[in-house]
């Protein structure tokens, strides 16, 4: 299924799991199936063990209080929708040989990512401490939201990770600057429907006129409804799936729809989903490489309704849990003091039943372990998320080349940026594949001009008949503009973190809307 700028009405108005067969995606076996629940599972139990437990890890013995941690802290309800869809994006890896990048969106929710991390090994070879066996689970147990240990969302030190979770309302970007100049990277961004709300993220939906097919890599979104944030209902959760799915295509994307709560139904409907998204985005690149010719694509999306805290308990004390504001952060609050809560948190660690997922020594068993890719295409381990290991030296030209002679004091008139712009665009010519210049619509105005020469605006919407001859709109430009620095920031961002080289320029007045951005980066 190939499409173009003309082609938008070959779609449906809601695209579903039935329309993704149209890709014919492999069948998911019964086997495949079990892999992927158990996979799946042993990533909710890690979620779970982190946010509460010390001790005990594997519970070979029945849960007492002296297991659980003091001070609970931690969010669970978007961590199983986010294991699941990493348990896919696995899959996916390792049948399609894929290069992926995972960029976890939801402000926490951390362990979602951490579990799969741990389970293909990535976590242990960043951290050897935290071993592949009962001791070492311990310890990962015990340091998550813990003091002097890690943090509850996916800080810096998380394997794979390029997003801060902290930063809220800029995956999208930061997934758009990560495939920039990465021709066969995908980057899976998971949207929390409460990130969704921000004035970032609303605005980062825009990158797809930004991507070229040819040059560039492919962010596939999957906006995770869970339906709450931390106490109120999402707002794109209580829309109807028809105004939900108009503002996605009117925003440039095709999206598709899983939603359900049985686990057995939505295994299959998402590995038919996310293999159709697949199928579709190297189509598309494709059709544009072997013409050579850049058109703006209708990227897949995926729209994942799944309940919130997926798999916990159900309710508590008579109170609504799964699928319900209350588990956003720890469902079951008083476990240390609260005999039936206690429980209530055994039943639930039990439910994923750790003794088929876990063998005598604490290791994952072989059926966990095979479901991972392997070496540098596990998620937790591209290198492509430690920019340290790609980056290569930026040829700079000197800068005496670009001097303005003064003859003699008083009497000669120049322009302080101009000949920066003469300098960045030398840049650009000698590092034609990793240096980008990001601004908003300033470039000229700002006196940096002289770049146009080397390298025009990236540009994929639509050009008219007046932007001919003398426009500096291409969709083969380095110079990225957009009239959202929070986007162009973000943009930036993931194009650094792997490995690449860029500079943000804004006037004075306006570096405050991103100095926030900036700090988080920094960190």
């Amino acid at each position: 299924m190939l499409q173009d700028d003309n082609s938008l009405s070959r779609f449906p108005m809601v695209a579903t799991a039935a329309d993704a067969a149209l890709l014919q995606p492999q069948p998911l076996s019964s086997a495949e199936l079990t892999q992927l629940d158990a996979y799946w599972r042993a990533a909710n139990y890690l979620a779970v063990g982190m946010i509460y437990l010390r001790g005990n890890p594997l519970l070979r013995e029945a849960l007492r209080p002296e297991h659980v941690k003091n001070r609970l802290l931690g969010h669970w309800g978007s961590s199983p929708g986010q294991s699941f869809i990493w348990t896919h994006a696995n899959r996916l890896i390792r049948t399609c040989n894929l290069d992926c990048l995972y960029l976890s969106g939801p402000g926490h929710g951390a362990p979602g990512v951490l579990g799969p991390c741990y389970l293909d090994g990535s976590y242990s070879e960043v951290f050897p401490h935290v071993s592949r066996d009962e001791e070492g689970l311990g310890h990962f147990f015990k340091q998550f939201s813990f003091s002097g240990h890690i943090g509850s969302h996916c800080t810096p030190e998380t394997p794979g990770s390029i997003h801060e979770g902290g930063e809220l309302g800029y995956v999208l970007s930061h997934a758009c600057g990560s495939v920039f100049d990465n021709p066969e990277l995908i980057a899976i961004a998971c949207v929390g429907d409460g990130e969704a709300e921000t004035g970032p993220l609303a605005t980062s939906w825009h990158i797809n006129k930004f991507l070229n097919p040819i040059r560039d890599g492919a962010v596939l979104p999957v906006l995770h409804l869970n339906g709450y944030k931390i106490a109120n209902p999402t707002i794109l959760s209580r829309i109807s799936t028809e105004e939900l799915c108009s503002l996605l295509r009117g925003y440039g994307w095709t999206p598709y729809l899983v939603e359900g709560s049985d686990p057995a139904s939505m295994h299959r409907t998402m590995a038919r989903v996310m293999e159709t998204a697949v199928l579709e985005i190297r189509a598309l690149q494709r059709q544009a490489r072997d013409a050579g010719e850049p058109f703006r694509p209708r990227w897949p999306m995926v729209v994942l309704r799944s309940p919130k805290g997926w798999t916990g308990p159900k309710e508590v004390d008579g109170r609504r849990l799964e699928g319900f504001w209350r588990s956003h952060q720890v469902p079951l609050a008083q476990v240390k003091t609260n005999p039936g809560q206690l429980a209530a948190l055994e039943q639930w660690l039990r439910s994923y039943r750790p003794w088929e997922l876990f063998d005598a020594q604490g290791a994952p068993v072989e059926m966990v372990r095979s479901h991972a890719p392997s070496g540098p295409r596990r998620m937790g381990s591209n290198p492509r998320a430690n920019g340290g290991l790609l980056r290569q030296t930026l040829r700079l030209p000197p800068l005496e080349s670009f001097a303005v002679e003064v003859e003699r004091p008083g009497a000669t008139w120049a322009a302080n940026t101009a000949p920066l712009g003469e300098w960045i665009g030398a840049i650009m010519k000698r590092n034609p594949h990793n240096y980008r210049l990001f601004g908003p619509d300033e470039t000229a105005s700002n006196r940096l001009q002289a770049v146009y020469a080397v390298s025009k605006k990236c540009w994929m919407a639509d050009l008219l008949p007046e932007d001919e001859g003398g426009s500096e709109l291409s969709p083969d430009g380095r110079v990225v503009e957009m009239l959202s620095e929070y986007t162009l920031v973000g943009m930036m961002e993931g194009y650094l973190l792997t490995g690449r080289y860029g500079l943000f320029h804004t006037y004075e007045a306006f570096a405050h809307i991103i100095s926030s951005m900036f700090n988080q980066h920094a960190k």
